[in-house]
Order: structure tokens, then C-alpha cells, then sequence
């Protein structure tokens, strides 16, 4: 199996810092919320031309470079 192309770098955190951190991450993908958004996603399914985008309680399907650039805004205006 091959590598990403795209290579993230590390965040750079002290050893309590990233425990803390992994206990946050791990807290909010565990809230029933992100639970039933998880589980809905893979009911549909992924493809790779498009993302899925929670909007409420609807679920659409948009492409990657809209997903990613805050339709068309850039990442800045986040």
C-alpha cells in the first residue's frame, strides 16, 4: 500500500499537552451527535468525488473543492 503524497506535519505538544488534546478529540468524536453523523455516513456510503455535509438533519453530498474551500470563500473566513 502506498503513502499519501501529502504529508501533515505533527502538531508540536508537550507529552500532557497531547494527552489532553487526544482526550478532547476522543471526547467529541464520542458525543451522540458525531455518533449518529458517523453512523449515518456510512449507511450512504463515501465516494471519491464528493464529501458529505451535514446541514441540519439533512445530509448532502458536495464536491471536495467546495467541502475544502468553504465554497469558494477560502479557508480563512471560517
Amino acid at each position: 500500500m502506498k503513502s499519501s503524497p501529502i504529508r501533515l506535519s505533527k502538531q508540536k505538544l508537550s507529552k500532557r499537552a497531547a494527552a489532553a488534546k487526544k482526550a478532547r478529540d476522543i471526547a467529541a468524536a464520542k458525543t451522540p451527535d458525531r455518533r449518529r453523523k458517523k453512523a449515518e455516513n456510512q449507511r450512504i456510503g463515501q465516494r471519491s468525488d464528493s464529501d458529505l455535509h451535514h446541514d441540519g438533519n439533512k445530509v448532502k453530498r458536495i464536491s471536495i473543492k467546495n467541502n475544502r474551500g468553504f465554497y469558494g470563500r477560502g479557508t480563512k473566513a471560517e
